[in-house]
């Protein structure tokens, strides 16, 4: 996979990027993060890439041309390798709620574009005639696109085939069947005299998957009894 990110602060991706899993993934060509900087594709003295909204209000607005530059670039670059048909994702307290569901969707993606907004929003022209698909992480405003880009980037790379360990981690995660996951427990036996249930202890597998289903339905509905009418 190859993820494309437009910002104009392409060092804030650094440590996420640069450690742990994601590093690795990067190591193994699983993936590749080209970030780009979308004041190199501006073009006067200051670099300038934002402006004041037509009509007044508070803040600053994206202006579009360097954004259309950054993007249909990278197309122009893509189309050598005979790639077309590129999403162009933005990154907007606007947009469609992200969930473990858009995440699998996007896994299948090869290849994509995450523009990431800034101040009070892109011209709406980016919108309109550039940008495929809009997502948010939640219902609230960041400071700007970038933390939201790197909490969508790792939810869908990790999905990846090899970017973890055993891919059995990924089949009873919250969210993956639409439940909240299970309660889990490790080494040692007791602690503080809190003891692990005797049900994870039997060895009975068929017991346990039983025991983990039905923990599972119980933690959703005591937290997220919304969830529970759409789970699987």
């Amino acid at each position: 996979m190859q993820i494309f990110i437009l910002t104009i602060s392409p060092e804030t991706f650094q440590g996420p990027f640069n450690c742990g899993l994601f590093q690795k993934a990067v190591d193994k060509g699983i993936v590749k993060v080209d970030i780009r900087n979308i004041r190199d594709y501006t073009h006067d003295k200051h670099h300038t890439t934002d402006d004041s909204p037509y009509g007044g209000g508070a803040g600053m607005v994206m202006k579009p041309e360097p954004i259309f530059e950054a993007v249909e670039t990278i197309k122009a670059e893509l189309a050598q390798q005979e790639i077309t048909g590129v999403p162009v994702i933005l990154m907007t307290p606007q947009g469609q709620l992200f969930t473990q569901a858009v995440a699998q969707k996007m896994n299948q993606y090869e290849n994509m574009i995450i523009i990431c907004g800034q101040y009070e929003g892109v011209d709406e022209r980016v919108r309109e005639h550039l940008v495929t698909e809009e997502i948010s992480i939640g219902d609230y405003v960041l400071s700007g696109g970038e933390l939201a880009a790197m909490v969508v980037v790792n939810a869908v790379v990790r999905l990846l085939p090899g970017f973890l360990g055993s891919p059995q981690s990924l089949l009873s995660e919250s969210h993956t069947d639409g439940l909240l996951e299970y309660p889990q427990y490790t080494r040692p036996q007791e602690f503080r005299n809190w003891a692990v249930p005797d049900i994870l202890l039997s060895g009975n597998h068929a017991e346990i998957a039983k025991w983990r289903e039905n923990q599972a339905i119980i933690r959703t509905k005591q937290r997220r009894p919304d969830m529970i009418e759409r789970a699987n």
